[in-house]
């Protein structure tokens, strides 16, 4: 398990500064969705970053509403295939 961070998000940061494994990358340059993201690989599911969020935007992976069901998907394909693939 862990956490992904949906579009509810408002872009705070509030969950990156919290994170104790520097978990959370921000991702600039872009409007789209999603900016943040959580390495599942270093992620130690201790909920800071949830509490911290003033949207309660963070859920568990199996916690995400399902609106943002594909989030999970995205999340973990940022650290497997995309960018993120070099922060792992």
């Amino acid at each position: 398990m862990t956490y992904v961070i949906t579009p509810a998000c408002e872009l705070a940061g509030l969950c990156a500064d919290i994170c104790p494994t520097d978990s959370i990358h921000y991702v600039e340059g872009s409007s789209d969705w999603p900016i943040y993201y959580i390495n599942p690989e270093t992620c130690i599911d201790c909920g800071a970053c949830a509490a911290e969020c003033p949207n309660e935007a963070i859920y568990m992976d199996e916690d995400v509403p399902a609106e943002y069901a594909d989030y999970v998907e995205i999340n973990e394909a940022f650290y497997t295939k995309g960018p993120g693939a070099e922060l792992v």
